[in-house]
């Protein structure tokens, strides 16, 4: 047997390939949405990809179950627990606690743990030319390295009302319905790691154990002393912001996404031509540069999407696929980066990206208003001026800038009734990339913004006076 696990730095997103190297079978487990990495892995290794197969609908990514299946013509196999609310919309061979199927001399038994989701399942991992026992546990959203998967999202993304209190619940009863029967050595692999909005505190290792997350994970405690009203007190506490466009990944996820195929290389822009559908709308220009580039000076309405190792993250952001009528162009160094960012993009849902130009020359362009650190204070005391932290709030909660008010980044385009109707946005973030971004998206909006340079970072560093704050959106 072999296991590979694939990671996106940029979500923080883990898939493995498990591969029976006697039957030259393999299956892939959650999968993201553009394949090349999982074909070209199978290849590399003399196997083929017969199942496909994922632990539950993922709010942070688009799947790309269906992309490998219609690729490679393996089997779907998708979890049918949850009840009706929370049925895949597209065929698949549905799994149910204690279901299993075989790739080659590889067993995987599927595991019904609800909490983070209702219907996600967990995977027990048998080699069976090694042990008639399972030795790894594919625990997707449930059990990360240090953290567990949060229950409130259904409330913070997909509409749920109250429904993080039963998840906790269920939460606590999947950990001991499941980690109780197992065994100290077999080996935890979780869909995330560190970064990722699908918990609060995961660790950066890959992969742990169920002996080590029992003795020592913050949860165990609870576990041991059967505390349940403990354990949900503390897991539904200071979780972080979720994104807003996780409301689209989870239904578009649920209803099956749109299966791409190959893709046509991107073509590159001529700048003449991209004035004109600039000026006419006909494109929305990202840059793709750092922060620091931008500021001196970008495309007059352009977005910031900073990639591309963030590419996918940003660009979900600030950019929504359903409200926006006009294709992507990006602004890239050449061409291989450009498909790199695309890359990026369509693992958020982002697919319609026209192109690419290198250059800036020829293009309508303005410079971005910045203040910096020192002069802050002279800026906020004018009138109609209003300060926003586009961090998230745990980070605003921690210490920010006086005055100021919270808005995360990731939930801004889709709250602007929260901010002011009028006036002059000052916003910053930790360090500059999120609130270059930001507030790329609210020029293009409309609305009158000037960035902090530097961000919170720099402004600490001209100060003693921080604020705790305790009102937070």
């Amino acid at each position: 047997m072999r296991l590979d696990r694939i990671y996106d730095e940029d979500l923080a997103q883990a898939s493995y390939l498990i591969g029976c190297q006697a039957s030259g079978e393999a299956v892939v487990v959650d999968p993201r949405r553009d394949i090349t990495e999982y074909l070209d892995l199978a290849d590399r290794h003399g196997l083929q990809i017969v199942a496909v197969t994922e632990t539950h609908i993922h709010a942070d990514y688009l799947s790309g179950t269906r992309e490998l299946a219609a690729a490679t013509g393996a089997r779907i196999y998708l979890s049918g627990e949850g009840g009706q609310d929370w049925q895949y919309g597209f065929e698949g061979t549905r799994l149910y606690d204690r279901d299993s199927f075989a790739i080659g001399n590889i067993t995987i038994e599927a595991r019904h743990t609800p909490g983070h989701t209702p219907e996600h399942l967990s995977f027990l991992v048998t080699d069976g030319a090694f042990s008639s026992d399972p030795g790894y546990l594919l625990s997707g959203d449930f059990i990360f390295v240090g953290d567990l998967g949060r229950p409130d999202l259904l409330d913070e993304a997909a509409g749920g009302v109250d429904t993080r209190f039963a998840g906790a619940q269920d939460l606590f009863a999947s950990l001991k319905n499941l980690l109780l029967d197992l065994p100290d050595h077999v080996q935890i692999y979780p869909a995330h790691g560190a970064g990722s909005a699908c918990g609060k505190a995961l660790g950066a290792v890959p992969a742990t154990t169920v002996g080590y997350e029992r003795l020592f994970a913050w949860w165990a405690s609870y576990l041991r002393n059967d505390d349940e009203q403990g354990f949900v007190s503390e897991l539904l506490a200071d979780q972080p912001d979720a994104h807003a466009y996780f409301a689209r990944m989870k239904r578009q996820n649920k209803e099956g996404p749109q299966v791409l195929g190959p893709l046509a290389p991107l073509a590159e822009w001529d700048t003449g031509r991209l004035a004109a559908a600039v000026q006419e709308e006909q494109v929305t220009f990202a840059d793709t540069r750092p922060w620091e580039d931008v500021h001196r000076g970008t495309v007059a309405g352009a977005l910031h999407i900073p990639g591309p190792d963030k590419a996918a993250t940003y660009g979900a952001w600030v950019f929504d696929p359903e409200r926006e009528t006009a294709p992507l162009v990006l602004l890239a160094p050449d061409s291989e980066v450009a498909e790199d960012i695309r890359a990026h993009l369509v693992r958020v849902g982002i697919d319609d990206v026209a192109g690419y130009t290198t250059e800036l020359v020829g293009l309508p362009t303005a410079v971005p208003a910045v203040v910096s650190p020192d002069d802050l204070e002279d800026l906020t005391d004018g009138d109609n001026v209003h300060l926003l932290d586009v961090r998230n709030r745990t980070e605003h909660a921690e210490a920010a800038i006086p005055g100021s008010d919270q808005l995360a980044v990731g939930r801004l385009m889709w709250h602007l009734d929260d901010l002011p109707a009028a006036g002059t946005l000052v916003a910053y973030c930790q360090s500059g990339n999120r609130s270059s971004a930001a507030g790329a998206a609210l020029r293009r909006a409309g609305y009158d913004v000037v960035e902090v340079t530097g961000g919170f970072q720099a402004w600490s560093q001209t100060t003693d006076t921080l604020d705790t704050p305790v009102r937070a959106r």
